[in-house]
């Protein structure tokens, strides 16, 4: 069975259209379709209702009490999901339905691979900012973390079922899922696909949300920046002293008129960058670990529909 988990966040517009284009997809197959209302406030839970009502043997939904973000709806179709396979796709229908026959089929006939990601082969339309800013948290995350990212690999792609009871014992509640995907390991086939236009809405992803996941990438996947804070730290430290020891020469030579308060001024930016450069990096992990150590769930169903067990 393949299983197919659908992220969807105020979709109302998508969730007829790409369940019609399942079933003409996927009828020679055995499926289900997992729709992950996360937090919408339309029609979304309406309408996955409506097409469970209409095809009960392969939707199931499962919604939200809130908006928990994408990585925690794609943990909660893994951890619900019975498939022998399981594929993640965005309800936007910009990832055609048509590539998982492809995925399928290389996986069905090259045991040797766990896993297929696709890669866009042609980028959609985005700002300017918003392709230098991937560029830069790819060149940045690569340089801080031991995990190597694929650049231009996305969220949608395949799995057979010992990546998928992998991903699920993934506990933790600051989830980067990009990060727990390479950092898992296992053989993966990297394929290209040509990214569709929307079919309605817009996207959820804005320039505020793509650096709020940028960040909670490096953090969750590398330390280095602790180790970058106390290398910074000693190296203006040391800057500090040559520029104490130049002053003390020129004023003996002559040179330079002496002004306490251009030394005061220059130590109090100096000491002050350094504490906040620092501070700001430990609160940056503190808060990751205290999130960690309330241990609240990862996410919150109110209601599920097509499953026979009860609420998490």
């Amino acid at each position: 069975m393949l299983s197919v988990i659908i992220p969807c966040k105020n979709e109302e517009g998508n969730i007829v259209n790409i369940h019609k284009r399942f079933t003409e997809v996927l009828k020679d197959i055995d499926y289900e379709l997992i729709f992950i209302d996360d937090g919408s406030t339309d029609k979304t839970l309406e309408k996955i209702e409506e097409i469970y009502k209409e095809d009960k043997e392969h939707v199931k939904g499962i919604s939200f009490s809130r908006n928990f973000m994408k990585d925690a709806a794609i943990y909660a179709g893994l951890e619900n999901c019975i498939g022998d396979y399981a594929c993640i796709i965005d309800a936007d229908l910009q990832q055609n339905p048509h590539y998982l026959l492809d995925m399928l089929d290389f996986l069905e006939n090259n045991p040797e691979y766990d896993e297929v990601a696709m890669v866009q082969s042609k980028r959609k339309r985005e700002s300017l900012l918003m392709r230098s800013c991937k560029r830069a948290f790819y060149f940045i995350i690569d340089l801080l973390s031991d995990t190597k990212f694929n650049n231009g690999a996305s969220d949608f792609r395949m799995f057979r079922r010992v990546v998928i009871d992998t991903v699920v014992d993934f506990g933790e509640k600051n989830r980067f899922t990009k990060g727990i995907f390479s950092w898992i390991g296992f053989n993966v086939k990297y394929m290209e696909y040509e990214a569709e236009e929307r079919q309605s809405g817009t996207t959820k992803f804005n320039f505020k949300a793509s650096f709020k996941y940028a960040m909670n990438g490096i953090y969750s996947f590398s330390n280095k920046p602790l180790k970058l804070a106390n290398y910074v730290g000693m190296g203006l430290l040391f800057s500090s002293f040559v520029y104490l020891v130049v002053m003390i020469i020129l004023l003996l030579v002559d040179v330079l008129s002496f002004n306490v308060l251009y030394i005061i001024i220059w130590l109090l930016l100096l000491i002050g960058g350094i504490q906040l450069i620092t501070i700001g990096i430990l609160g940056e992990y503190l808060a990751k670990t205290y999130n960690e150590v309330k241990d609240r769930p990862i996410y919150i169903a109110k209601k599920k529909i097509g499953f026979d067990d009860k609420l998490l």
